[in-house]
């Protein structure tokens, strides 16, 4: 299934815009990475947290799956805090 396709289905599946549906799919995968990321160099929610300049309950939460209220910028902190680096692509819809 394309992202595209995801992020339709669970906006249409939520009842949210697509924009919103599009969102969620960006910081799951995010977040998968970052959780890769982790389980291979051995970092703890709380090494995160120092580097990150969030707390570790907020790590803890948004690596757990806790999107809600998650803003894209405390889910790019974490991408950056794991040594990761996200790159988007924008291509015209078909």
């Amino acid at each position: 299934m394309s992202k595209k396709t995801s992020a339709d289905r669970l906006a249409k599946l939520l009842g949210i815009p697509k924009s919103r549906g599009l969102e969620a799919v960006f910081k799951a995968q995010l977040i998968a990475a970052i959780l890769r990321e982790v389980d291979r160099r051995g970092l703890t929610h709380a090494e995160l947290a120092a580097r990150s300049g969030l707390s570790r309950s907020a790590v803890t939460g948004i690596l757990s799956g806790s999107l809600q209220k998650v803003t894209i910028d405390r889910v790019l902190r974490l991408v950056d805090a794991a040594g990761l680096e996200a790159n988007i692509r924008v291509r015209r819809a078909a």
